[in-house]
């Protein structure tokens, strides 16, 4: 693979891009929209949005047309400097064979969003060689509270090219906080969970497991040595996710590129999907495949709160040693 491009870093004054490559901006409340802009006001920037992101048919999105015109249009102006999606859903993938790469790959700039945004994170790095962010959508960022965390690795990722030690959160939520900003459930962080030993350092892909799935054999599918996975998953199949993790975590690892993997790192799951330490545990244990790399679990990259803003094609350093666990995002 040639040489990721890093996109430049935002300062104060910059103006982030909103876009809705998967589920429109009608879905998010006016209330909590000004809060989002608020939040993005006091890191210093100027939001405007993609002509489109309000469009809304029966599967709540927009049209392919609409979504990849606001897209491409995010890349092509010189005054945006950064680009953040509305919210995640189901068809991100829809995009792929229609995007312009030379527009991407000319115009190099900060893309964040997750969950279903994980297969235009990973395109981005097969066809464009950019790095791009695994973090808040503008949507996450209409939270009143237990945002800090959050705010805190979303500002030294995209404001300062500095490395990052990450440290867990003191308390995470799987709450419905967007229907009431109020009512949150802190739960006291226990910490990451260190499952295999092992140290390793590489260019990090992934993002949500399932997601990522679509992407096994397509032109999509970042061939990456030396890389360290990061994978997490939502509630959508609630307490079947063992199994589901389970076959799609032996998907990645039949491919021929996991040979490249040196270390993988799981997001933590959310409360509905009943996957407890004993049970992620027991599926990365039962291959033997990861017997000699670091795995470590529990980490705030998923979908629940807070989170981190991981870079997809940055570079990681994990080290999983006598109980103690580092990370550290070396170049983002």
């Amino acid at each position: 693979m040639t040489k990721i491009i890093i996109p430049p870093k935002l300062k104060p004054g910059d103006e982030i891009r909103v876009i809705a490559p998967a589920r429109s901006l009608a879905l998010i409340s006016e209330a909590n929209r000004q809060i989002a802009n608020d939040n993005l006001a006091k890191l210093g920037l100027k939001v405007s949005f993609g002509q489109h992101v309000l469009e809304q048919d029966e599967s709540m999105s927009s049209s392919l047309e609409s979504r990849l015109q606001d897209l491409h249009e995010a890349f092509l102006d010189k005054n945006v400097k950064a680009i953040i999606t509305v919210i995640g859903g189901f068809n991100s993938n829809q995009l792929l064979q229609h995007i312009d790469w030379k527009i991407i790959k000319n115009n190099p700039k900060i893309f964040c969003g997750y969950s279903d945004i994980t297969v235009l994170h990973n395109a981005i790095l097969a066809k464009a060689n950019l790095a791009t962010y695994y973090g808040p959508h503008y949507s996450t960022l209409s939270q009143k509270l237990h945002l800090d965390y959050t705010l805190e690795y979303f500002k030294k990722c995209l404001f300062s090219a500095e490395p990052i030690s990450i440290k867990p959160c003191s308390n995470w939520t799987d709450d419905l906080w967007y229907f009431d900003q109020d009512k949150r459930e802190p739960i006291k962080n226990e910490g990451w969970l260190l499952i295999n030993e092992g140290e390793a350092t590489g260019t990090i892909f992934g993002g949500n497991s399932n997601t990522l799935g679509l992407l096994k054999g397509t032109e999509y599918f970042p061939k990456i040595k030396n890389s360290i996975l990061f994978l997490e998953d939502d509630n959508l199949v609630g307490p079947m996710m063992a199994v589901e993790f389970d076959r799609t975590l032996q998907a990645f690892i039949h491919l021929p590129e996991f040979k490249f993997v040196k270390g993988i790192v799981i997001g933590r799951f959310q409360k509905a999907s009943q996957m407890t330490t004993e049970k992620i545990k027991k599926i990365v244990k039962g291959k033997k495949e990861l017997n000699n790399l670091p795995v470590i679990a529990n980490v705030e990259f998923s979908h629940i709160e807070p989170r981190l803003t991981v870079p997809i094609g940055g570079e990681a350093y994990l080290s999983a040693k006598e109980g103690e666990i580092k990370l550290e995002f070396i170049k983002h």
